[in-house]
């Protein structure tokens, strides 16, 4: 088993909200490709001697409340789709730890974030911005329900091994 791959840290949602997330997902996202649940990812690409310090900093930042959140509009990724999320409470969980793991970023983590669930992904333009259109035409602002932070290894194989959930309190 790889014990080398980068480190992702994703947020996870409640379960009325993941499983929606995961179902738009699964109704567009290309089945080949679709290999992790929906999810918010603060972090692509952390080194993996970073594990660790990254549980404690992850469960540090879990013990507050949940951060707020909502789903704010819908973005063109070009060959694909995603969901915008709001959340102010996340983003500044987000930027302590970008300041606290300073150094050991990858130029994409270290730049702003754009907080957003992919819809679906590598796609032909066309096909994105069909479905743009189509959620577009009934979209609404919702909110979001973040449960918890996580940390996943990236395999070589494009898919994701979870390492450790870190619930914020309730």
């Amino acid at each position: 088993m790889t014990t080398n791959g980068p480190l992702i840290v994703p947020a996870s949602f409640g379960l009325g909200d993941a499983g929606w997330l995961q179902e738009l997902r699964r109704a567009h996202y290309p089945a080949e490709r679709n290999r992790v649940p929906a999810h918010l990812t603060l972090f692509r690409q952390l080194p993996p001697s970073l594990e660790r310090e990254l549980s404690h900093r992850l469960a540090e930042a879990a013990a507050a409340l949940p951060p707020g959140g909502s789903i704010a509009g819908i973005i063109d990724l070009g060959e694909g789709t995603a969901l915008r999320v709001d959340s102010a409470e996340l983003e500044d969980i987000r930027a302590g730890l970008t300041e606290d793991l300073h150094g050991l970023l990858t130029p994409q983590d270290a730049a702003p974030w754009r907080p957003h669930v992919t819809i679906h992904n590598k796609v032909e333009p066309r096909e994105a911005r069909a479905l743009q259109q189509r959620l577009r035409a009934h979209f609404e602002p919702r909110p979001l329900a973040i449960r918890a932070l996580a940390s996943w290894r990236y395999l070589p194989d494009g898919s994701w091994r979870p390492l450790k959930t870190h619930p914020f309190r309730r």
